[in-house]
């Protein structure tokens, strides 16, 4: 069968609206309310932590909602797409009509909900059409859903640069064009929704009783925190550490073109060394790139191009290889995948959060003060936080990789 017959373009379209709300929100959204608005870096850093307490109980619940609604997909996937574009332009196209700071948490609410909700019926019907595909259905199907989903960072992460370059209004600009991308995505998917709706739910319980299921989402969440720090930060260290201020936009989109070109070749080295080896080797390479990230210093930013690359190539396989194995474990032990995949999109997004908590205020505590001369125990503190956190992190989940024993095929 071949990509077009199986729709798998369709599946890249949509996985590309879910990446450009997702990290795209956690690099932009602080540095635009803390530039536009005046807001302090440690009340962003809780307003994100808060929403994520939110999702402890949202997400889980969004997949029993999934579930519920599985006769009406469609239309549930529609309604969904709708409040996300909504609400994306009220983070970035409109003047808040109440304070900056609570406007942000609300919009970002709404944003987060129709997020998860978008991810979980996403990542679930994934699950069924892989099964369609044939023999390691799950890693093919991966290889353009990640793919797409990491052109879609990187068409977001350059979007309000280009358009700040071009139209003077980088942010309505791009909320105007994640609306245009909702629709098509939609459109797209139209036909997928409704072929798991005869799979009955089988809850909560068969995932968290579930060893390897348990495990794999400890690994999710340590090895997706080095990413989230990094794109926490990614902006602040350029501007600052780096010393670079107008080379943000350009070094994003090499980091995201670098993990978009090198996810189908990490997707065809599973196929022949298995994903468990691949993945590691990933991570082994993000480790070295980020060691070298914590020697750099002002005007390094054409050797952190290089980092920016190998780093990337690293994302790669950490956004392809990781939800595929997950992906295959859930089509044995829970058939529709909807409750589990409530659990993958709330430890993704909880790192995200977790980062903003934890890294911002230490920032703040150092002194750190964005756009302005910094001490260098500021600027110190940044690029420990930066790098020497990611590699720390990384270590930990290759040893539980290497000890987690998985069933690939």
């Amino acid at each position: 069968m071949s990509a077009m017959s199986a729709r798998l373009p369709s599946f890249a379209l949509f996985a590309a609206l879910l990446a450009a709300a997702g990290l795209p929100i956690y690099i932009h959204a602080p540095k635009f309310y803390v530039d536009e608005y005046g807001v302090s870096l440690a009340a962003l850093g809780a307003v994100l932590f808060g929403l994520r307490l939110l999702d402890v109980i949202q997400d889980p619940l969004l997949g029993r909602l999934s579930e519920k609604l599985r006769h009406y997909r469609a239309q549930a996937v529609a309604v969904a797409a709708l409040v996300i574009a909504l609400s994306m332009a009220g983070l970035f196209a409109v003047t808040p009509p109440m304070p900056p700071l609570l406007w942000f948490g609300l919009m970002l609410t709404l944003v987060f909900s129709a997020f998860s909700f978008l991810t979980i019926n996403f990542y679930a019907q994934g699950v069924t059409k892989a099964e369609t595909l044939g023999a390691q259905g799950h890693l093919r199907l991966a290889r353009w859903r990640e793919t797409g989903a990491l052109l879609g960072v990187c068409v977001a992460a350059i979007a309000p640069v280009v358009m700040g370059a071009w139209m003077g209004a980088p942010f309505s600009g791009f909320a105007v064009g994640f609306a245009v991308l909702a629709g098509a995505s939609v459109l797209a998917m139209r036909g997928e929704w409704g072929v798991s709706a005869a799979l009955p739910s089988t809850g909560f319980g068969p995932i968290l009783r579930d060893p390897v299921a348990r495990r794999l989402l400890l690994i999710a969440l340590i090895n997706a925190a080095p990413v989230a720090v990094s794109s926490t930060l990614f902006l602040f260290f350029v501007e600052s550490r780096l010393a670079a201020p107008g080379m943000e936009g350009p070094l994003l989109l090499l980091f995201f073109l670098s993990a978009a070109l090198a996810a189908p070749f990490w997707g065809m080295l599973a196929e022949r060394w298995g994903a468990k080896r691949a993945l590691i080797l990933g991570m082994v390479l993000s480790i070295i790139a980020f060691g070298f990230a914590i020697t750099l210093g002002a005007g390094d930013w054409p050797l952190f191009a290089l980092i920016c690359i190998a780093s990337g190539a690293a994302l790669g396989a950490d956004m392809t290889l990781l939800p595929a194995i997950f992906a295959n474990h859930m089509a044995r032990i829970s058939p529709t995948a909807a409750e589990g995949f409530g659990l993958w999109s709330f430890v993704s997004k909880f790192t995200l959060a977790f980062a903003a908590v934890t890294l911002l205020p230490l920032l703040d505590a150092a002194g750190f003060q964005a756009g302005a001369d910094n001490t260098q125990t500021a600027l110190g503190t940044l690029g420990l936080l930066y790098a020497a956190v990611p590699c720390a992190l990384k270590v930990l989940a290759i040893t539980l990789l290497m000890a987690s024993r998985l069933k690939e095929s």
